[in-house]
């Protein structure tokens, strides 16, 4: 199932063949640097079914990003409901987030497929906030966010209620926030 597609991605639901693309983003070092855990191939697949059954009930979830001139299957992104982090941030608010293989990095496909994302949500179904957030370090997915217009929320650091406090440095996130009224003049 195609959910939107950019010039260079069509972003989709998964496929079986997608399994092992999961696994290698869910256990590689420099992609999960800002984790305080890498998936076993088990818990990978877990992750993966997770995902594709969100999809296919809401509608909602980590899509598969399919870069057009390969046929490859390159990470994901998506949109998903968070209920797990009240407070912070308020239950069934919508964030937007993304995960690609490594050799993927630094050619602007994160941020291609999350501006075709902010138009669905803002556009078709009809949000009025997206947020996003990471490792207060993570400046690669800092970065990407500033990149497609979200802006940081004054006060709205938190300390991850899920990260252990055997990894400290992993604690403190930043929150970003876009509004639909924002995306449409930033537009």
């Amino acid at each position: 199932m195609t959910i939107t597609e950019t010039e260079r991605l069509i972003i989709r639901n998964w496929r079986k063949t997608d399994r092992d693309l999961v696994f290698e983003i869910n256990s590689d070092e420099a992609v999960m640097e800002f984790f305080p855990f890498r998936r076993n191939r088990a818990e990978a697949d877990a992750f993966f079914d997770r995902v594709h059954s969100m999809i296919a009930e809401t509608g909602l979830g980590f899509y598969a990003l399919e870069e057009k001139a390969s046929g490859e299957t390159i990470g994901f992104c998506g949109l998903a409901r968070v209920d797990h982090l009240e407070p912070p941030i308020a239950k069934g608010t919508i964030e937007i987030g993304w995960r690609l293989a490594a050799r993927y990095w630094g050619k602007g496909f994160a941020s291609e497929a999350a501006r075709a994302l902010l138009a669905l949500g803002f556009e078709k179904l009809g949000l009025d906030q997206i947020v996003s957030f990471a490792v207060h370090d993570n400046t690669r997915s800092t970065s990407v966010m500033e990149r497609i217009g979200m802006h940081r929320v004054a006060g709205g650091d938190f300390d991850h209620p899920n990260v252990p406090d055997t990894y400290p440095h992993l604690k403190r996130h930043v929150l970003y926030r876009l509004t639909a009224d924002e995306w449409r003049v930033g537009r």
